[in-house]
């Protein structure tokens, strides 16, 4: 009997208790499309169990770990259950579980931003200049016109 239904590449979702890693990931939240997190498995950026994957079509199962950089983050997650579709927020919450949340950082440290300054501190403003010039009064309008 052979099988006249179109084998897709999602043939790892008839295996039971095992889902393809990214639509998990997709179905996680963590991606806002599966491309993303396909290219982040086909790009070698993503460890299951402290594997290398370099196929989205890796099998994930409740219990895996999976460690991969997101943004200036390194996310280690622990996958609880696979889901069956890409839910609001926390229907995709309960499918793992963040071993290693994200810290707030307090200011991030981008050599190209100016760092913050006091008021007074720098260059005057042009009141400020005003003022100074007002201070120095007539002195040094005398000396420009000698």
């Amino acid at each position: 009997m052979s099988n006249t239904g179109s084998n897709t590449d999602d043939s790892d979702d008839s295996t039971p208790g095992r889902l393809r890693i990214d639509k998990w990931l997709w179905y996680a939240r963590f991606f806002k499309t599966r491309s993303l997190a396909a290219k982040l498995c086909n790009g070698g950026g993503l460890r299951l169990s402290g594997t290398p994957v370099t196929k989205a079509h890796a099998a994930v199962k409740p219990g895996d770990v999976l460690t991969f950089a997101q943004g200036r983050h390194i996310r280690i997650i622990k996958v609880v259950a696979l889901g069956s579709r890409r839910g609001p927020a926390p229907e995709a919450q309960a499918l793992y579980k963040d071993l290693a949340p994200p810290v707030a950082e307090e200011r991030l440290q981008d050599p190209y931003r100016a760092p913050f300054q006091q008021p007074g501190a720098g260059r005057p403003t042009k009141r400020d200049r005003r003022a100074i010039d007002a201070l120095q009064g007539d002195g040094m309008m005398q000396s420009e016109t000698d």
